[in-house]
């Protein structure tokens, strides 16, 4: 696959770095207005590093873009010539919907949105899919490019930005999670770093249970709480404190204000 990637700063390196330990691509141009950060990339024979984003277009099928949204229209503009049906645009910008693409480039060319979030650098991303009508038939393409940096979900274009709140902003409320559950282990008496590698441990484990054995986390739960034992005393305390109801109502939150914040 001839790659290129629009925009590469963090989140566009983690991308290319999935493509290249997997190996497909034939090609990959990453473009940057200054691409001197980038001079360690040009030691690999597939990859191109520009400033120019039309060079990377003309040599390129797949157009992933990762820039700011405040860059986006002008980004587009710039290149919308060069375009054509055989190109496939996949987009990684937040609040960016397919319709505003739609309306510079037309709706002959396949476009897919993408949403990463920031396990992509550890290659355990998980990444939500759609796209708009003609973009259906290639969607896969996105999938297998997404599944080399973690895992990829199909979803409608309506839910992209509750899939943000619960995957991209879900990787903070994860990290609050396992911090609270290091400093409960250092009042119990482990110093900090002990408690660090066993709640990272813990949270790791519990998901790969899920992930692996296709079960319910209640089914989970039932297997580690004995009656009138030490786990569903601590479970009960938990949620008469409100954690599933505070979890909850903060994904609410998040999903209201990213809302908000969209229609400005």
């Amino acid at each position: 696959m001839k790659i290129a990637i629009i925009g590469t700063g963090n989140l566009g390196l983690s991308i290319a770095k999935g493509l290249l330990v997997n190996n497909t691509i034939t090609t990959l141009y990453l473009t940057k207005r200054n691409p001197d950060s980038l001079a360690d990339w040009n030691k690999s024979k597939q990859v191109n590093v520009t400033a120019d984003n039309k060079e990377a277009v003309r040599n390129s099928d797949i157009l992933i873009f990762a820039v700011q949204p405040s860059q986006m229209e002008g980004i587009l503009n710039e290149v919308k010539d060069l375009f054509n049906e055989n190109h496939l645009i996949i987009s990684t910008i937040t609040g960016f919907k397919i319709a505003r693409i739609e309306a510079i480039l037309g709706t002959e060319i396949p476009i897919i949105r993408a949403m990463p979030n920031t396990a992509i650098s550890v290659g355990k991303s998980m990444t939500c899919l759609c796209s708009n009508e003609v973009g259906k038939k290639r969607i896969d393409i996105a999938s297998a490019i997404f599944n080399g940096v973690g895992t990829t979900i199909k979803i409608e274009e309506e839910h992209m930005q509750a899939a943000t709140v619960i995957c991209a902003s879900g990787i903070a409320f994860w990290m609050r999670l396992i911090r609270a559950t290091t400093q409960g282990g250092v009042q119990l008496g482990f110093d900090a770093e002990e408690a660090m590698q066993m709640s990272m441990q813990t949270a790791l484990g519990a998901a790969s249970l899920l992930i692996e054995t296709d079960t319910h986390p209640e089914q989970e739960i039932d297997k580690v709480t004995t009656p009138r034992g030490c786990t569903i005393t601590g479970l009960n305390e938990m949620e008469h404190q409100g954690l599933s109801s505070s979890l909850i109502q903060g994904l609410v939150a998040s999903f209201n204000k990213i809302n908000e914040i969209s229609k400005q």
